[in-house]
């Protein structure tokens, strides 16, 4: 069915055109969702999120991304190809972070850093960050609040 609606013959009949159109918006429909990590801040100040993954078999960290109050922000893009993964994010404007006790390199600028060994050695503080168990998830949200 699916060839005769793409082959655009010159004359088609209602009951075919029909037909095409209920195949097609199945199509659409069957489209994978999109898969992603966010975080969502909960609270009424301006977060700072950094995030250590693995990927490849190989650790990195990244940061820093701006969540605004009441706000989500795209962090990683795709499906979810792990379990684990480890934020670490500042409070602006308030004491307190949102940390914990896995130790990623991170930078006072953005960045992305491969490896979490040796970090001083390589010239990066080390932070700690905490783990976020998304399960069998392809898509998280993962949300920060006061």
């Amino acid at each position: 069915m699916l060839r005769a609606c793409l082959s655009l013959p010159r004359l088609w009949t209602l009951r075919r055109a029909l037909s095409c159109a209920i195949v097609l918006a199945g199509l659409a429909a069957a489209a994978p969702a999109r898969a992603d990590f966010s975080v969502c801040n909960k609270t009424s100040h301006t977060a700072l999120v950094a995030i250590g993954y693995q990927r490849d078999g190989t650790w990195s960290s990244a940061g820093w991304w701006r969540v605004n109050p009441q706000g989500c922000t795209l962090i990683l893009r795709g499906v979810l190809k792990s379990r684990y993964f480890y934020l670490r994010s500042i409070h602006l404007g308030v004491e307190g972070n949102w940390d914990g006790n896995r130790y990623f390199c991170v930078s006072a600028k953005n960045f992305t850093i491969k490896g979490r060994k040796d970090c001083v050695k390589r010239g990066f503080p080390v932070a700690g960050f905490f783990e976020v168990d998304t399960g069998k998830e392809l898509t998280w949200v993962q949300n920060l609040s006061d």
